[in-house]
């Protein structure tokens, strides 16, 4: 019995009690409430500060915030209207005209004063090859030339003598003809005596022999004088082809001098070298490189775009950026302009006028030279970075 009644007890404080129910309210206080939550709500709003409202309590910030976005605006217009008159280009690099160093004459290396990348000034001996044969053989011309000098000499005393001849032969012609004149008159006057009669047949006989023998050797000295002369004109035909000689002597020494001069290389700049080959006791052939001469003289030659150069002009200013030397800026100006894209001047130009036609925006070289000698080293093939200020 005891057990029943707890459990009843239980029972009756898990039910729930009428105090724990909930309230019933009536329809006109909830409306009652509801309007009352919308007055607080629109008086909350009211209440709150408008952007307006929070600008006039801080006019200050206002202007400053005002003054930042117009300064930012004319910053901006001011660098548009700046940097449309700036055009740069990636594709650029340092250029120059390597020389190939190559002997002119063969022969083997006797001598190679320089090393690789060393610098050279202009005039620097760079290679010297075995000059003796190239001695002897100056020698040997100059030799000739004596020989064809002495031919000349020779010629000349013949010339001389030859000369002499014909003034011998000139004063027999000469005699010749004053004797045939004293003949004639002889001859004449014993065949006026002879019609006369006063003078014999044997005297005018003699006189027509005389006269005869005197005409005889009249011709005798004339054909002895023409013969000296045409002697004289054999003579000066031989001077004239053993000066002629003596004139391809001459050329032959200036030919023997001039290739052993070659033996000697020297830097017809100053520059760096690169790529040498050549070793003593090797044998240089003409025309074999021996080694690379890089000027100091270089320049950058950068690939616009054909849409940039419109308004480019030489002398235009430019800043050069080189990637070997960061933060540094080097001035320069647009030195000329090649007459044509890039690919019109390379090994196999495009064909555009065959297959389907693709339009690509070509390239075209600019050469930029600096306004002084950069105080870096800049060899052929790095990288910078031009940025030319359009007038």
């Amino acid at each position: 019995m005891a057990l029943t009644g707890e459990r009843h007890d239980e029972d009756a404080r898990d039910l729930p009690r009428a105090d724990d129910a909930p309230a019933i309210e009536s329809p006109g206080i909830a409306v009652e409430r509801a309007r009352a939550a919308q007055r607080g709500e629109a008086k909350a709003e009211r209440d709150k500060p408008s952007v307006l409202g929070r600008m006039r309590r801080h006019p200050y910030v206002v202007a400053a915030a005002l003054l930042v976005l117009l300064a930012a605006i004319a910053g901006g217009i001011l660098w548009w209207l700046e940097a449309r008159n700036y055009v740069s280009t990636d594709d650029a690099f340092i250029d120059t005209r390597a020389v190939q160093i190559t002997p002119q004459v063969g022969g083997t290396i006797v001598a190679v004063p320089v090393t690789d990348n060393q610098s050279v000034a202009k005039g620097a001996l760079l290679a010297r090859i075995d000059p003796r044969d190239y001695e002897a053989a100056l020698q040997q011309a100059k030799a000739q030339v004596e020989q064809a000098q002495a031919s000349v000499e020779n010629v000349d005393a013949q010339i001389a003598a030859q000369q002499a001849n014909i003034a011998q032969a000139k004063t027999a012609v000469t005699q010749a003809q004053a004797a045939l004149t004293f003949s004639q008159q002889q001859n004449a006057r014993a065949e006026q005596l002879l019609q006369q009669g006063a003078g014999t047949q044997q005297a005018a006989q003699q006189a027509q022999t005389d006269l005869t023998q005197k005409k005889a050797a009249l011709l005798a000295a004339e054909a002895s004088e023409t013969a000296a002369e045409k002697q004289l004109g054999v003579l000066r035909a031989q001077r004239v082809s053993a000066i002629a000689q003596v004139d391809a002597a001459k050329a032959a020494v200036n030919t023997a001098q001039i290739n052993l001069d070659r033996t000697t290389i020297t830097a017809a700049q100053a520059g760096r070298i690169a790529s040498l080959t050549a070793g003593i006791g090797a044998y240089a052939q003409p025309g074999q490189a021996v080694m690379t001469l890089v000027p100091n003289d270089v320049w950058v030659t950068a690939n616009f775009k054909e849409t940039e150069i419109g308004d480019m002009r030489p002398g235009d200013p430019v800043d050069i950026a080189i990637d070997a030397y960061p933060g540094k800026t080097f001035r320069g100006h647009v030195d000329s302009i090649q007459p044509g894209s890039g690919t019109a001047f390379s090994l196999l130009p495009a064909q555009n006028a065959t297959g389907n036609y693709v339009k690509i925006v070509q390239r075209v070289p600019v050469k930029i030279v600096f306004d002084s000698v950069p105080d870096v080293y800049l060899g052929p093939g790095m990288s910078v970075v031009p940025t030319v200020k359009i007038k």
